[in-house]
């Protein structure tokens, strides 16, 4: 069999960083084959506030730049991107459906037909459905299913978790996305993204929570028996960090982020009692000292308030005791040295950092770091979908093909 490719765009806006990742799945009817990383671009926001877009023409120059710089280092330009969207502009409601079998047998046609039924419901007019992605099936009441095709029966249910997006939030990303002159192939929730990109599937399994601690937010997916079955949002983030600096430390934000930076842990007993680092003093021109211990406190105080919060919302999303696989802390903010020992002092179960690289080649170094978990991950999606289209036998829903003639003018 001939092998096909087909280009993937990945855009992941956030209140830190605009991030376009390009890849490309060599489809030869392999099911395990991976995804190609061709190009990476980053840009910092200002455009962005809060994970979503306050600034249509800023928001839009930031894509246009970060696309450019994944395309010069592809040499390819995807005509359609799926984009990350932050939890926080989401709700979530669980539904079902019941369908007659239409024969003895259950075959694909009746799994898509009791989707049908189950997604079948009134959107609020301030809403957009994004996802629908299937729980458990039942086949004659006989429950717990994850498989129905093939089996034998007259009656099959569905459960279905639906994940309803802000109508305005997804207006003005796929706005800002136009205007920068591409298309939104599909807007995909962001922690669902991240934990494709930074879980295997034996966590998925046993049961994980996502951890992304992002710039303004920390958010959090619980998967269990390889679905995602819970989101949830902290308001908190690696912002909150840098403006108790700024508060504690009496300097300017540019230098709390600076210092947060180059000389942040986690946890006080990391640091020597009598290390001081230097800082601007209250003139112009002058310097003073700080005990790097008292930088140290006040990230580790916020950081425990962050992460007591994560384990509050396991707790009440009743997960506490069924993650066999544990804490998986991502996002920007799970680089910050020592982060496991603190995590480890609030969670009753495993935590390790989580950067993409499964199911990643070609340029995954460039991306095999915490904070691309996101757009990493929307590369995987993108290449599940097109995948399962192939295997149902319809064309991708990706537009494959890639502009790769005037393009380069615009460069050079």
């Amino acid at each position: 069999m001939i092998a096909t490719p087909y280009l993937i765009g990945a855009l992941d806006i956030g209140s830190t960083k605009t991030c376009a990742v390009i890849g490309e799945l060599i489809s030869d009817g392999e099911r395990s084959s991976q995804v190609k990383v061709l190009g990476v671009g980053q840009v910092k926001p200002t455009g962005v506030r809060r994970d979503a877009v306050s600034n249509i023409e800023e928001t839009t120059d930031e894509i246009r730049q970060a696309l450019k710089q994944a395309e010069l280092m592809a040499g390819v330009q995807p005509r359609s991107l799926y984009v990350g969207l932050s939890a926080e502009y989401v709700q979530t409601t669980s539904s079902n459906g019941v369908v007659a079998v239409g024969a003895d047998e259950i075959d694909q046609d009746d799994v898509e037909r009791v989707h049908e039924v189950a997604r079948a419901v009134v959107v609020p007019p301030d809403r957009e459905l994004i996802h629908v992605i299937p729980q458990d099936y039942s086949v004659d009441h006989r429950g717990g299913i994850q498989h129905p095709v093939g089996m034998l029966g007259t009656r099959l249910e569905a459960e279905v978790f639906m994940v309803l997006a802000s109508g305005a939030a997804a207006r003005n990303l796929r706005k800002a996305v136009t205007r920068a002159g591409y298309e939104v192939a599909q807007l995909v929730l962001s922690p669902l993204a991240a934990g494709l990109s930074v879980l295997t599937p034996e966590e998925r399994e046993v049961g994980s929570a996502v951890v992304a601690i992002g710039g303004r937010t920390t958010e959090i997916a619980i998967f269990h028996e390889g679905k995602i079955r819970h989101i949830a949002v902290v308001p908190c983030g690696g912002v909150s960090f840098s403006n108790d600096l700024v508060k504690g430390l009496g300097i300017p934000y540019a230098e709390a982020e600076r210092v947060k930076e180059r000389y942040g842990v986690a946890s006080t007993r990391m640091v020597d009692p009598q290390q001081t680092i230097e800082m601007p003093g209250p003139a112009p021109g002058a310097k003073k000292h700080m005990p790097r211990e008292l930088l140290a406190h006040i990230i580790e105080q916020r950081l425990d308030e962050v992460l007591t919060l994560v384990h509050q919302e396991i707790e009440r999303a009743s997960y506490a005791n069924r993650l066999g696989g544990g804490v998986v802390l991502t996002g920007g903010g799970a680089s910050l040295e020592g982060i496991l020992d603190v995590a480890e002092s609030i969670f009753t179960m495993p935590v390790r950092c989580g950067a993409p690289g499964g199911g990643l080649t070609g340029l995954a170094d460039s991306v095999r770091r915490p904070k691309f978990a996101t757009a990493a991950g929307l590369l995987l999606f993108a290449a599940g979908r097109i995948r399962e289209d192939l295997g149902n036998g319809r064309g991708p829903t990706l537009r494959a093909l890639a502009k790769v003639g005037g393009w380069l003018k615009e460069f050079f």
